[in-house]
């Protein structure tokens, strides 16, 4: 078994020397220097694990491995690499590789990572993790695990499936943890279909929805809640947008699938509170201590980032695919996918009607030129795009537009102008297999655009599908707009806030990738775990 107990200091953390797996305790967990025995407070109790275990980012050859203390304390994860069958198997990674993270203390809300590198593709590994106190006692031990994507296994070419589950929308609406209908089934809905890993498109919480006790429901028994006193009233402290996270990990299906399947975590809106942009000021009297937007995103995107099991955004991670300062991220998934997750908020412009003769921000300039340069790059047949906001869905906000879509079914305007940017340049360099994935408008649907049926008429045609809610009010179905030419392949959406209580109207999408590529299946599952649609397309070569 190979150990690493030492502390990383941030100069290690700069210099990236760490040999064998790479290991990166993320900034925020108060890295204890060498030699420091005055860290965290003596605890008179064991560790424990309140908000369960998660992997993240999980790459060809990495891993995010995160999870939450009970008090101050060193996260341990131990992994072993095992067979399909859960048998260990031969070799170094067989025996087990542990890692430890710098100390988890009230600055990162007890929460730690570990970056876990220079691992074998398509390999499963069992995953032990364990908080370790200032005395040397070993806490709670929880087990989880995940499967890198697959690539080159011990010189071997290895081609195998994989699949993927996608939705939006957590505890929004007031609709939380409901324990009579066994909590967020929609969970243990998604986790039935065994993923390889999960896209969560944004709105992972609802900062600005309190949860209460009750809610009425039109023709339905009394919606019950499980409470506490963090989600009580919208979101202003950061303790208050860490408690809504807090909040969602006490659903036993959602921890037990966040331990088996690895998340790549998107945010949108709801992180922070409703068709937010920066720079806005609310006029929300629910807010009595905080109106300012730009003090509240940092806050819940503080929160997000130490809750989610991505790296952190101050981490100084060279080499690994993580920068500091971004959301947006590429993660590799073999020969035949590459997952592109977008931030479609942090440099979002202010909501107006959208008609705007010059090209106004979603992306902002530096993503974009980004996107385009990793499209370009990317040799996988598949090319996933996580856009958190619908392309062509008009999502009205007041008088203005929430959306990319400006109700103006001519040439593009505004935000629509940095879209049409990217869809001719995708064109523009024959870029092949784009499908983009979002959530946002809690219905479900498949749209498919394409010039013959646009205003703007230089691009490819492509795919979006629409997913969600996971567990929120139902909603939907919204107007496309035509400058990029949609159609409506198929929608399916419930009564306007209908609840999640038979699960028939809450939603998420599933993927299946072939071995060889040569098919890329689309299904749009209920909460029950029937699909409601499904289509294949097949690549251009």
């Amino acid at each position: 078994m190979t150990t690493n107990n030492a502390p990383v200091n941030r100069r290690q953390l700069v210099s990236g020397g760490l040999a064998g797996a790479a290991l990166l305790a993320i900034p925020g967990t108060a890295v204890a220097h060498r030699g420091d025995r005055h860290a965290p407070g003596l605890v008179s109790k064991r560790l424990t694990l309140p908000s369960g275990v998660a992997s993240g980012d999980v790459s060809v050859n990495s891993a995010v491995l995160w999870a939450r203390s009970s008090g101050p304390g060193r996260l341990h994860a131990t992994l072993q690499a095992v067979s399909a069958d859960g048998a260990p198997l031969r070799g170094r990674f067989a025996r087990g590789l542990r890692l430890t993270s710098g100390w988890a203390t009230p600055e990162s809300d007890h929460t730690a990572k570990i970056f876990a590198g220079k691992l074998p593709s398509g390999t499963r590994f069992k995953v032990s993790y364990a908080f370790e106190d200032e005395r040397g006692r070993m806490g709670e031990r929880a087990v989880g695990g995940f499967t890198t994507a697959p690539g080159r296994r011990f010189g071997q070419k290895t081609s195998v499936p994989q699949s993927f589950v996608w939705t939006a929308d957590t505890a929004g609406q007031g609709y939380g943890i409901n324990e009579d209908i066994g909590g967020m089934r929609g969970y243990a809905a998604m986790h039935a279909t065994e993923p390889d890993f999960f896209l969560h498109s944004g709105d992972t919480i609802y900062a600005d929805n309190p949860i209460e006790k009750t809610l009425e429901v039109a023709n339905e028994p009394l919606w019950r809640n499980l409470v506490t006193e963090e989600v009580s009233k919208v979101a202003e402290t950061l303790n208050e947008f860490r408690g809504r996270h807090r909040y969602n990990m006490l659903d036993k299906n959602l921890r037990a699938m966040y331990a088996e399947v690895p998340v790549i975590a998107q945010w949108d809106d709801h992180e922070t509170t409703n068709n937010w942009w920066p720079g806005e000021i609310l006029e929300d009297e629910r807010y009595t201590q905080v109106r300012d937007v730009d003090t509240l995103a940092a806050r819940g995107r503080q929160a997000w980032q130490e809750y989610m099991p991505i790296a952190d955004s101050r981490a100084l991670s060279h080499g690994t695919g993580f920068e500091p300062a971004r959301i947006y991220r590429k993660v590799e998934r073999g020969d035949h996918l590459d997952v592109f997750a977008l931030d479609m908020r942090t440099f979002k412009g202010e909501n107006t009607p959208g008609q705007e003769t010059h090209e106004t921000d979603i992306l902002g300039e530096e993503q974009t030129r980004w996107l385009i340069r990793e499209l370009r790059r990317s040799r996988a047949t598949w090319k996933v795009i996580g856009n958190d906001l619908p392309l062509g869905l008009i999502v009205p906000d007041g008088k203005d537009q929430e959306s990319i879509s400006n109700a103006d079914h001519g040439a593009p305007l505004g935000r629509e102008l940095q879209l049409a940017r990217i869809l001719k340049a995708i064109k523009d360099f024959d870029i092949k297999n784009v499908v983009f994935l979002t959530g946002d408008v809690r219905y479900c649907a498949a749209h498919h655009y394409s010039p013959e049926r646009a205003a703007f008429k230089d691009f490819k045609p492509f795919w979006e599908f629409v997913a969600g809610p996971i567990n929120a009010g139902a909603f939907g179905p919204n107007t496309l707009d035509g400058t990029f030419g949609p159609r409506v392949d198929f929608k399916q959406a419930g009564p306007a806030l209908a609840s999640p209580r038979n699960g028939d109207h809450q939603y998420f999408g599933h993927v299946s990738v072939a071995e060889d590529g040569g098919e890329f299946t689309v299904q749009l599952i209920n909460a029950n775990g029937r699909a409601v649609y499904k289509r294949t397309l097949t690549p251009e070569r």
